[in-house]
């Protein structure tokens, strides 16, 4: 059983995974470092980094300098998905289970027992576990497994972790990151999005305002100019310097707050956007993305400085599509992520496609793309793979697979594995592929089951990236065999199904369409 070595509510610090040499590199006196760079709520497009086939609108919109020096420096990954929403993304992550196995399949709540499953005209709640991840068994509505942070830090690892957890609710062990593994934690606990991003407000920390969505920890910029961004940074930059002084590897899971809403602008950055024609919710959103940014180039210099660049692998990724409801959003709904279609929330591209670059000097060829298509609980196997951590016999039975041969090989294709998403929830927002569905990709063919619509979709996406045109009638056999396939998976995890409110049957697996 793990430790519990802090009580909920110290201040978290930034995750830095750490890594070991692979035969094809020269030895190494010691493991490499790694850092996670996670970011919440950020689309494919929002970014200065094509990851389409040319440069679009939005590419041009955005000022990301240091993403930019990740691509010229590393592999960009231009398939990366993760799920539509952010726990099951977490979960996945640091399990290396898929969502329709661990069965956190929506985002948790608060407060521990709480559904966060909003209400529905069709279909009853499911049966999903509404209290997260617990690295401890017994715990009602959880998921126990082994953590990645654990497995880490028991292979002799210096672990931290900053920003937001989210992996469990409160009250649950899963809600507090030194229970999971790590030994650092600076501004993590249960809440999915910050109370307030801005130090003038304490990041939501004030007598008679705050609530269970405050940071907690960061007292010492109270009050100061210091964005939510800037102040995880710094304490996950001062972390490092115990393990950097006793020359231990480190895994830095830097998991930031931003893009989430509140939309709160960084006024680093805010009046470049405003000057260049957006309005004040686009801009407050640029100036996110950017502050990120910054952090992001922050960690690059403190590496360089400090000679810890060549011995550490950065991966860069986002936990979910970019948020496309309007509001909180400006524009027309579901247009925030173009070309792809809809947004967070969706099992379309624009809810599960990532911004995905991987850093690691003398190993990730400068300057390379992958096309091939992975999947995050594909980063649990990864990092152990890299790190050279056998684990023995795991809790759960991972699903993941690991991207190293893409890593190393960036031309390489696979298109005969099988990607598939479940997402039996409703989050809350309407549009294209938001609630209720189910998905499966393999090779360059997409199929989407929508339970409430009784209907499956095909798509191929090297020829309709955005999802314009269901070719499911023109494609039969190509449309069954894929939902045999899903259906076949979700089976053999025993996937959880919406019921009808009315008579409280089942809905149908796809291939019963």
């Amino acid at each position: 059983m793990i430790r519990l070595l802090y009580k909920i509510g110290l201040p978290a610090f930034a995750a830095v995974v750490t890594c070991c040499p692979l035969s094809a590199q020269p030895r190494q006196k010691t493991k490499p470092n790694i850092i996670v760079f996670m970011v919440d709520d950020m689309g494919w497009q929002d970014t200065s980094v094509p990851f389409h086939t040319e440069v679009t609108p939005l590419n041009k919109r955005y000022h990301t300098p240091n993403m930019e020096r990740m691509a010229r420096e590393g592999v960009k990954f231009t398939n990366a998905y993760a799920a539509p929403v952010c726990t099951p993304t977490r979960v996945s992550l640091i399990t290396g289970m898929s969502p329709a196995r661990h069965r956190v399949t929506n985002w948790t709540q608060i407060m521990r027992g709480n559904n966060a499953d909003a209400a529905d005209d069709t279909f009853a709640p499911v049966d999903w576990n509404i209290n997260g991840f617990s690295p401890e068994p017994g715990v009602p509505a959880t998921i126990h497994a082994t953590p990645l942070p654990q497995l880490l830090r028991d292979a002799g690892y210096y672990t931290i972790h900053a920003g937001k957890a989210h992996w469990g609710a409160m009250g649950t062990p899963g809600a507090n990151p030194a229970n999971v593994g790590f030994m650092v934690n600076i501004g993590g606990h249960a809440a999915g999005h910050p109370q307030s991003y801005l130090g003038t407000e304490n990041y939501g920390n004030k007598l008679g305002k705050i609530t269970y969505h405050a940071v907690p920890g960061l007292e010492e910029y109270y009050g100061s100019e210091t964005f939510l961004s800037d102040a995880l940074t710094k304490n996950a930059l001062k972390a490092l310097a115990q393990p950097v002084r006793e020359k231990r590897p480190f895994f830095l899971y830097m998991a930031h707050y931003a893009l989430h809403v509140p939309l709160q602008a960084d006024n680093r950055y805010f009046g470049r956007y405003l000057a260049a024609g957006l309005d004040s919710t686009e801009a407050k959103y640029a100036s996110l993305v950017e502050g990120m940014d910054a952090s992001l180039g922050d960690i690059m210099e403190y590496l360089d400085k400090n000679g810890l660049a060549r011995n550490t692998v950065i991966i860069f990724m986002s936990d979910n599509g970019g948020l496309s409801l309007t509001p909180p959003r400006s524009g027309q709904p579901h247009t925030q992520n173009l070309p792809l279609k809809a947004g967070k929330g969706s099992l379309h591209e624009g809810g599960i496609r990532e911004p995905m670059l991987v850093r690691w000097p003398g190993v990730a060829r400068p300057g390379s793309v992958s096309d091939q298509y992975l999947i995050i609980e594909d980063f649990f196997p990864t990092l152990l793979e890299i790190a050279k951590v056998k684990p023995g016999k795991l809790i759960q039975q991972a699903d993941g697979v690991s991207f190293m041969p893409y890593l190393l090989q960036p031309s390489r294709k696979d298109d005969q594995r099988s990607l598939i998403w479940h997402y039996p929830n409703r989050w809350g927002g309407t549009g294209p592929g938001i609630n209720h569905a189910s998905a499966i990709r393999k090779g360059d063919w997409k199929l989407i089951y929508s339970m409430k619509d009784r209907k499956v979709s095909l798509y191929n996406l090297r020829l309709d990236i955005g999802e314009l045109t269901d070719v499911s009638k023109s494609n039969p056999e190509i449309t069954r065999q894929l939902a045999d396939e899903l259906t076949a998976r979700l089976k053999a995890v025993n996937a959880q199904m919406p019921r009808y409110l009315k008579g409280n049957d089942q809905v149908k697996w796809p291939n019963e369409l």
